[in-house]
This record gives C-alpha cells, structure tokens and sequence, in this order.
C-alpha cells in the first residue's frame, strides 16, 4: 500500500467486522497498567482537595527500593508493582500501599541493559493474578503478582525486534482477552499478539518499511498500544518510529498508517483513541494531528481532519488527555506548557501558558483537575477548564533526583510518584 500526502485518504480495503469492545473500567481504586484503567491517563476517583494554595498534599510514606529507572507504577488489590535496574539485573518490585513496604523482588534480566538514560522504562501491566511488562532490552515477561517469573519472550531473538532510536524499549504490553500484545518493531513482526498463558505467538505483522512512508526511522516508537474500533473495524493503534498505525486485532493485519507525525529521533506520546478518531502528536519540532477511521465498503479508510504545526502543539514527552471533547497536557519540545486544545476542530482554547516547573510535564486527570509532573519534580494542580488556565498551587516532593518522567498515579485518594530508586505516597 502506498502511502499518501496529508489531507488525502489512506485507503486500507480488509474484510471483517466489529470484534469487540474496550472491557469495563476497572475500580477507581485501582491503576492496574499505564496510563490507568482505560489507558486514557483519567482517574474516575471523586473527593480530592480542591486546592493546594494553602495546604499542599500530606506525604504518608517515601521508600527506597524500586531501582533505577523511569517507569510509572501499577496497583491493584493494594498492591505497587513498578520496574527498575537492580544490582547485576532489571526487574519488578512489589509494595504494599498501606505503608510502602517492599514484598518482594524479581529480576527478569541477569544484567543491567546498557542505552541512553539507563534505568526501566515500561509500567506493568497486571491482569488477575499475573502482570506483564517489557524490560528495556527488550523482552517480554509475565510473573505472578507474588513474583514468580512464569515465561519471557526476547524481541530480537524471536523476533529481530528493533528500536527507532538508542534510548530502550519503553513499552507496557496490552492485555486484550485471552492474549498479550506487544510491539518488538521487526519488519516480519512488527506487532506480535501472544497467548498470555503460555507466550505462545498467535500471530504477527508483517510490514514492509516503504508502506509506512519517508519521515522517521524504522522499528517500534516509545509509546503503548491503545484500542479503536474505528470505522467497525477493532484494532490496535501504536505510535512507531514511522508514526501511528493499525493492526488488525483478529489476525495482525498491517491496516494502515499515518506518517506526518514521525520524527526521525524519539515518537513518543501514546495516541489517544475517541469512537473512530484518533489523536496523535510529537516532538522534536514535528506537531499533531487528528485523523478519522471511517469504514469503506469492506474496508477501512484513514482520514486526516487537521495538522497541527509544532509552534501550535507539540508534545515532546507527558502524554495528553481528553477530558469533554478537550486535549489538555504540556506543549514544547524539551518543555511542558500547559496549554488546551478544541480536539474537534484543533482550536488552542487557551495557553500555552508558563508552568511552574520546567522541562517536558506528565499529566493526569482526576475529579476536575490536571496534576502536571515537569521533569524538575514539580507538581500542579491545574483545573480542567475549556475557559482558562487556573493554577491551583504546587509543590516539590520529598524526593528528586535525574529527570523526573514517571507520570503520576491517582489511586484510592492517594498520589503515587516514582522517583528513580524512591517511590512516595501524598494524600489526595
């Protein structure tokens, strides 16, 4: 399939209809994978303070324990599960929410991977009584949530799985029913979908680099794969090192791509999916885009509604959230402006506006309000509103150190942040 220019159809024709869709929400207490239950970053929780203007969050505990690494954390059934950089190793750890205790410890790799920014990049992703996650070497392993290692899969054996740049795979692998899916990035397995038992391979993508277009570099992105089912047609969205794509949920067909959004040094932000439209931006002076997924006939065609320029929206790193038909997060390269989007018609509602820390911002959503986390450690409380930028007060945690990446998590009235080898719990 050639791919083709902005604002023109990128016509998929595939056979197959509506597949299923997203599973229910979990409960609010729980944060179970990356960017929470639904992986929209949006935390359904109700009752936090209003604002941090006179009295900031309460730290209840700050533990040592979770190695080196910037991956944000998961929790389900009271427990904290986060990977990092071990002595000899990379691995998960397990703590109790109640006070921070560590429960146990599990080396997946027998070395500490060598790249860029070393440490753990990928959140866990738990399922019932087991949890998934992807080192930054690459490899896929599934433990049991009391941390015994049960089957581990290596993208570059299996798979000549490769990154678009030198910084680690950064992945949280999806559980979608009875399987797992990944991105290794390889051209004969782009994509692999596994039995999340046993790691048995269930099927592959095949993609050949000249489909997906000129901008950026082969292999897999830095983002995690979300769920559309746009234009009827159920499917797994992933941001690549040539930009946004579809795979077929049934079978792992390349469906289609959209490569104006890559870059050729880091595609980082995972996409945001709403009904049959999906939102994308990136860094490093590319921009964002909103395209369409409407069904053809026996097929599918990807449409491009508008291309946002970088001067208008860029999000290097952080992540963005739609909150009432508005895309809120942090706008610059190297930076985490906030600033507020219309997404239906591209509209800068407000900002970009001067945040109170600096560098690249994690956001999340709860009960109204934006917590902005800048790569300084600072953290906001910022009100979702389409009608201006209300800052609500701030902080700087107990504990910073290196680049403060690891988003931030909002679990059962609690804010969780990973700090490198710390992990702290405030009040909400």
């Amino acid at each position: 399939m050639s791919v083709m220019s902005r604002g023109m159809k990128m016509a998929i024709f595939l056979s197959g209809t509506l597949l299923g869709i997203l599973s229910p929400a979990s409960k609010a207490k729980d944060w179970p994978q990356w960017r929470g239950p639904d992986r929209t970053g949006l935390s359904s929780e109700k009752g936090i303070i209003k604002s941090w203007e006179d009295s900031t969050p309460k730290l209840l505990w700050n533990v040592e324990g979770s190695g080196r690494g910037f991956s944000s954390v998961s929790i389900s059934k009271g427990v904290l599960y986060t990977t990092g950089n071990f002595e000899g190793g990379q691995g998960v750890s397990a703590f109790s929410i109640k006070d921070g205790k560590l429960l146990w410890k599990t080396p997946v790799t027998d070395f500490v991977p060598e790249h860029g920014y070393q440490g753990a990049r990928s959140a866990p992703t738990v399922d019932g009584e087991r949890l998934y996650l992807t080192t930054s070497n690459g490899v896929i392993a599934c433990l049991s949530t009391k941390g015994k290692l049960l089957w581990s899969k290596n993208f570059k054996k299996e798979w000549k799985g490769k990154m678009m740049s030198g910084w680690g795979f950064s992945e949280s692998p999806i559980v979608d029913g009875d399987r797992v899916v990944c991105t290794p990035g390889g051209n004969n397995a782009f994509m692999v979908s596994l039995d999340k038992q046993t790691g048995e391979t269930k099927w592959k993508t095949h993609i050949d680099s000249e489909e997906l277009g000129k901008k950026g570099k082969d292999g897999a992105g830095y983002g995690s794969i979300v769920i559309s089912n746009g234009g009827g047609v159920k499917q797994y969205v992933q941001m690549t090192g040539r930009g946004v794509i579809g795979i077929c949920a049934k079978d792992g067909r390349y469906l289609w791509n959209y490569n104006d959004v890559a870059n050729s040094t880091a595609n980082i932000p995972t996409p945001i999916v709403d009904g049959d439209y999906v939102f994308c931006s990136t860094g490093y002076g590319t921009g964002s885009a909103l395209l369409k997924i409407v069904n053809k006939g026996s097929g599918a065609v990807a449409e491009e509604v508008y291309f946002l320029k970088p001067k208008t929206l860029q999000n290097h790193h952080g992540g963005l959230l739609l909150i009432d038909g508005h895309i809120y997060g942090g706008h610059k390269h190297n930076g985490g402006d906030p600033i507020c989007i219309e997404m239906k018609s591209g509209k800068v509602k407000w900002g970009p506006e001067k945040g109170v820390g600096h560098g690249s911002a994690c956001v999340t959503f709860v009960d109204g309000y934006l917590i902005y986390r800048y790569q300084s450690g600072h953290v906001a409380l910022v009100k979702a509103t389409p009608e201006g930028y209300k800052l609500e007060g701030s902080f700087m945690p107990a504990h910073q150190e290196a680049e403060s990446w690891a988003h931030p998590v909002v679990s059962d009235g609690k804010l969780y942040l990973r700090e490198q080898n710390h992990i702290m719990c405030y009040q909400l």
